[in-house]
């Protein structure tokens, strides 16, 4: 029990630890990028502009503070080294969650000044979760009068319109970067519990991009929602924190042990046996009702495992139950 005990403080220690680094939607996408900064040459293109070859994207320090008291910090800074000798460029890359004409001082002010400080060549990247904070980001900043322009702005925006869900559980597994990002950046779209029923399967299981994801959704239903499915892909290693530990903690507290174990088995029978049926309407698979049944009543862990495997190739449902 002792022993027991000291896991769960370890779990939850590591769970407070990492919400302190990621606290919230706009803190979990930038991790997103420092961790992968590949990511945004796989996303760049998205906007409609071709992303160079590159050699490397190197993340850079985010203060751009100048000696004068006036504090200036771009959400996250990288350098891309391309294939040529002329030195990369740079992208500034910014959240906003709503429009804000204030925000275009501080834009410009942002590409002016590293323009200036490291003489490459800057690129704005603007990262919404709205439509229509996405479509007034999309405009041209315009600097000066009717009868003459001194700088014009064009953001890349990436939003809702142009990163659509990944939810097909085959492509989801090839990029998890992508597919967690694809996801909180439509976190305001409708049917996002369906999105997120979809990508639980593959996200679950790798403990870093699950909890992304879940310090990337707004309090309320969605957190709510993921933080259940999370209670499905326990740890295999005691011990080991992160929020799928803490939802199993929540969701297993009450009754004995006994009552605890059994609850367990049949949280993640029941889990698997709808990740499989998830899986199959996802990629457009017609299941019957006995199908349905036969799936749900399932409590064999290593048969549902291969059903599931099934379930990502199969042409029919009753394919599931096809003899080796």
């Amino acid at each position: 029990m002792a022993e027991a005990t000291s896991n769960a403080r370890d779990w939850r220690a590591r769970l407070i630890t990492f919400r302190c680094m990621v606290s919230s939607q706009h803190d979990a996408v930038h991790r997103i990028f420092r961790q992968e900064p590949d990511l945004l040459a796989r996303l760049v293109p998205e906007t409609g502009v071709k992303f160079p070859e590159y050699s490397s994207i190197e993340p850079l320090d985010t203060d751009l503070t100048e000696l004068r008291p006036l504090e200036r910090r771009v959400d996250s800074f990288f350098r891309v080294r391309t294939a040529d000798d002329e030195g990369g460029f740079l992208l500034a890359v910014e959240s906003q969650t709503k429009p804000d004409p204030d925000k275009h001082n501080s834009w410009t002010y942002y590409l002016a000044h590293i323009y200036a400080k490291y003489r490459l060549p800057p690129i704005l990247v603007v990262v919404c979760r709205d439509k229509k904070t996405a479509a007034w980001a999309e405009e041209p900043i315009c600097i000066g009068r009717h009868f003459h322009t001194s700088m014009k702005v064009f953001p890349l925006v990436l939003g809702p319109n142009g990163v659509p869900p990944v939810t097909d559980p085959e492509e989801a597994a090839k990029d998890l970067a992508l597919t967690t990002f694809s996801v909180l950046v439509n976190a305001k779209e409708p049917g996002l519990l369906a999105i997120l029923d979809a990508v639980a399967p593959v996200v679950g299981p790798n403990v870093d991009w699950a909890e992304f994801m879940e310090a990337g959704l707004d309090e309320g239903p969605a957190r709510d929602h993921w933080r259940k499915l999370m209670a499905v892909y326990t740890p295999n290693f005691p011990g080991f924190g992160s929020v799928m530990e803490e939802a199993w903690i929540r969701v297993h507290s009450d009754g004995e042990a006994k009552g605890k174990a059994e609850g367990k088995a049949e949280g993640k029978a029941e889990g698997k046996a709808e990740d499989i049926l998830r899986a199959l309407e996802v990629r457009g698979v017609e299941v019957s009702e006995s199908v349905r049944e036969r799936v749900m009543a399932c409590v064999d862990l290593e048969q549902l495992g291969t059903w599931f495997d099934r379930a990502l190739t199969v042409e029919t449902a009753e394919e599931l139950f096809a003899e080796a």
